[in-house]
């Protein structure tokens, strides 16, 4: 694979003074470099297929049904509060620059349905453990996550615990 980290652009004070915004869009808009983020995200649960994705909103959304349409899973999206028309379960978690609620629709998971959870990038970890808890209320099983960029200093993976965790790129 390409480096992905030449395909990243920062955007420094965004979306808040002293945060620097990883930009994955620069990366996304290459198709051949995308179909290698599909790929290699996805080929690291090949051997045991999950039933779903949950792609956490919204970047989760852009890899989540791709990952799931190259593994033959299905696809949940893991929305902000609000946002989802039915009954959902919820969990609160809190980023690098804000505190939020996710919530999963309560029919989207079966009890026992093995789950990877996908998003752009592992960051503080909040998000990830917030969407694994929901997963979990809702009686699913976490069987890993997949994250295109980890910044590391941040510590996310300490948040996440002992899930198994692919990641293409750290900073």
């Amino acid at each position: 694979m390409l480096k992905l980290r030449d395909y990243i652009r920062d955007i420094p004070d965004f979306p808040k003074k002293g945060v620097v915004f990883k930009d994955i869009t620069t990366a996304l808009k290459d198709p051949e470099l995308l179909a290698e983020i599909i790929i290699n995200l996805s080929s690291h649960y090949e051997k045991e297929v999950p039933d779903k994705i949950v792609g956490i909103e919204s970047r989760g959304f852009i890899l989540g049904p791709a990952i799931a349409k190259e593994l033959g899973a299905g696809f949940v999206p893991a929305r902000k509060g609000g946002k989802l028309p039915s009954k959902t379960a919820s969990q609160e978690y809190n980023t690098e620059y804000s505190t939020d609620v996710l919530e999963i629709h309560e029919d989207a998971i079966e009890k026992n349905e093995r789950v990877l959870i996908v998003d752009d990038l592992l960051a503080t970890g909040g998000t990830a453990q917030a969407t694994a808890k929901i997963v979990e209320q809702l009686e699913g099983q976490v069987v890993g996550f997949a994250f295109m960029l980890e910044l590391s200093f941040l510590k996310g993976r300490e948040k996440i615990g002992d899930y198994p965790i692919k990641v293409l790129e750290q900073f």
